[in-house]
């Protein structure tokens, strides 16, 4: 059976890949909500989850 290469990005999350969604929380220290509404703010780009959870939330 022919399976198809998975092609992984690495300035990319992938949502469905549990361990890597905790390691990069845990890396963020964010809680599950925190990293959530970041998520849904930046999209998937690590980069830019990055920058968002280190700006200052007011």
């Amino acid at each position: 059976m022919v399976r198809r290469k998975v092609a992984y990005f690495r300035n990319s999350l992938d949502l469905k890949d549990k361990v890597q969604v905790k390691v990069l929380r845990k890396r963020l220290k964010l809680s599950e909500a925190q990293f959530a509404d970041t998520i849904r703010k930046s999209g998937n780009s690590i980069a830019a989850l990055t920058k968002e959870a280190a700006t200052p939330k007011v």
